[in-house]
């Protein structure tokens, strides 16, 4: 296996027009090594002078269509952002939460613009949001959560919008939904992923669609005549669709769930309690690439972090067959040392969601302790 040894150096970020140093960043993260095989992505330099990039505002006021009154919908937290490029811009679409209802919180979501990739300034009401339709049973009180965005082009050439995966939560049951968008303001729901069938109270999350990298876009591709998506918080598992709308779980008769499993925790390990994806899947040269989040299990954990700490692994899989696990870091590759991700609603978390090529550099955008938004900064891969 072959392997990049990288000394990261402090960045020079194209900011505007123009170019001129990067914020500072911590001298440690600065400088350290950071060893990684030549499929995976990284290292990444959290930019610290600026983190965390977003956060809550309780001036952000707009009137909810089931309550009928005026709400703070991000007065709470905001974090775990999907991420395009657009217009010469990056575009969060990241989850917001109030501080009221049952459940002290329901999830909407809100759109944030950035010209440099590091400074955003937030639109003033959610873009998505539960509502008097037919979901929601789905998705009220609990909301809509972990926004995850890839490009669709049904002909390899043409714009065909944006597709993303949500997730939906009514209190008992988290569900895997789907809408599509030709702008990221103005939306089409679709349902759960795994149909209304015998899977609809079948508890799923986070959908990461396999996708291709055209310029500074991120494009849904086609693995063996289907689309693929990687989804799950436990193990990870694997639907399969012909047009991005429909999609059908690969099964397991003798799985607990019925699903197939194509990626698991690990005892002893950084993954120990699970697994669960990151941003979209990316189809490279060297196969797909999925960045994934896990959490780190009491009894069975990894000694060198905090019981139940959320880090983030990268795991490889057959460019031709997507259940097909070729390589996997040993260990995490990014996981929470700084104050903003220490502290917060849940403790020792960073959450990876968003991920655009922009400016010739790799931009991930993470949740925080499920507090706030952070970046961090690659410059591999290009």
């Amino acid at each position: 296996m072959l392997l990049r040894t990288r000394f990261i150096l402090p960045l020079l970020l194209v900011l505007g027009c123009g170019s001129k140093p990067a914020p500072s960043t911590d001298s440690t993260a600065s400088t350290n090594a950071a060893v990684l095989p030549d499929w995976a992505l990284g290292p990444f330099v959290k930019v610290d002078s600026l983190n965390p990039v977003v956060q809550p505002s309780p001036e952000q006021v707009f009137t909810d269509p089931i309550l009928k009154k005026p709400v703070r919908w991000e007065e709470k937290d905001v974090f775990n952002p999907a991420a395009v490029v657009r217009q010469g811009q990056v575009w969060l679409v990241y989850r917001a939460e109030d501080k009221i209802g049952k459940f002290a919180g329901t999830s909407r979501l809100g759109l944030a613009r950035s010209n440099d990739g590091l400074h955003f300034t937030k639109e003033p009401v959610p873009i998505f949001f539960p509502d008097h339709d037919r979901y929601k049973k789905y998705e009220w009180e609990g909301g809509c959560e972990d926004p995850r965005l890839v490009e669709s082009s049904p002909d390899g050439k043409s714009d065909g919008g944006y597709v993303m995966t949500y997730t939906s939560y009514d209190g008992k049951t988290a569900r895997l939904m789907l809408a599509t968008s030709p702008d990221l303001r103005s939306w089409t729901k679709h349902g759960p992923v795994l149909g209304e069938g015998k899977f609809l109270n079948t508890w799923s999350k986070s959908g990461a669609i396999v996708a291709k990298r055209v310029g500074e876009r991120i494009v849904a591709e086609k693995v063996g005549g289907k689309y693929w998506m990687y989804f799950g918080d436990t193990d990870l598992f694997l639907a399969s669709s012909d047009d991005l709308l429909h999609w059908t779980p690969l099964e397991d008769a003798k799985a607990p769930n019925g699903l197939k499993s194509v990626l698991t925790p690990r005892a002893g390990k950084f993954d120990s309690q699970l697994v669960e994806p990151g941003p979209y899947a990316l189809l490279t040269e060297k196969g797909i690439l999925l960045i994934y989040n896990a959490a780190n299990k009491g009894d069975t954990a990894d000694p060198a972090l905090p019981k139940m700490t959320y880090a983030a692994g990268q795991a490889l899989f057959a460019a031709n067959d997507p259940t097909k696990l070729l390589d996997r870091l040993p260990t995490h590759f990014f996981h929470p040392d700084k104050p903003y991700e220490r502290t917060g609603q849940v403790a020792n978390v960073v959450f990876l969601e968003g991920l655009v090529p922009f400016k010739n550099r790799w931009f991930l955008y993470y949740g925080t302790a499920d507090s706030k938004i952070a970046v961090a900064v690659s410059e591999n891969g290009f």
